[in-house]
């Protein structure tokens, strides 16, 4: 009887341990909205930059993958048609194709007749052109990188005097639940902003290398040109 006893007091002392690491567990857990909110204000302009880098990452991700398409038989029907003294239809082919590539191609050939220097200062001219268009936007990326976590450690800085204050206030006593307010505002901000910048960053040297190797095949294809434009003709 007496183990009977012990077994149902064990079996109960279990119980209870499970029902209060359960209350503690629903204590804790918390929705993302309420994780969110604990940040403090801060949160809303590192959610704001978060919509930006998306934004901007993926409207220059696609223009710069659309202007490196380019048809592999494109300086050759060029070159053909220079050859041929077709000079309408190779003009016509450059804005068909619409890509920097092409346009740098066709104000070459809208300069023919003229020295050859002025004809590499004008692809050029168009070049950097074309290459400021596609770095638009990437400044500000840029920004965001370095600027996010800096908001994330400016909530850190704040959620710590917070926490100062309310020990001060307190009379010296710690109380983790009066210090957890400030203290969820200086991690919760933190984390933020890393998870901005962090993205922001590698977001931006990827853009910047796609338009660097965009940028080897303009030249490429410009020495290509004034190639076809020495040639002798037929």
């Amino acid at each position: 009887m007496i183990e009977f006893l012990q077994a149902a007091q064990t079996a109960a002392a279990a119980a209870g341990e499970t029902a209060e690491a359960t209350v503690n567990n629903e204590a804790v857990s918390m929705s993302l909205w309420e994780l969110f909110s604990k940040g403090g204000w801060l949160m809303w302009p590192l959610l704001i930059l978060g919509g930006i880098t998306v934004f901007i990452f993926v409207e220059r991700y696609l223009a710069i993958r659309k202007a490196s398409v380019l048809d592999m038989n494109f300086m050759n029907r060029i070159r053909d048609y220079i050859s041929d003294g077709k000079i309408r239809a190779a003009i016509d082919l450059c804005r068909k194709t619409n890509t920097p590539i092409a346009r740098m191609v066709e104000k070459g050939i809208g300069r023919i007749g003229r020295p050859m220097s002025d004809i590499q200062s004008a692809i050029e001219n168009v070049a950097n052109l074309e290459v400021s268009k596609l770095e638009n936007g990437l400044p500000f990326l840029a920004t965001i990188a370095g600027g996010a976590p800096m908001i994330g450690f400016l909530g850190t800085v704040l959620g710590m005097v917070q926490t100062f204050m309310d020990m001060s206030a307190a009379g010296g006593t710690v109380d983790m639940s009066l210090l957890s307010s400030g203290m969820y505002v200086a991690m919760v901000t933190t984390v933020a902003g890393l998870i901005v910048g962090i993205p922001a960053y590698f977001g931006y040297n990827y853009l910047v290398a796609r338009i660097e190797k965009l940028v080897f095949q303009m030249e490429a294809n410009s020495i290509a040109f004034m190639d076809i434009l020495n040639q002798p003709v037929k």
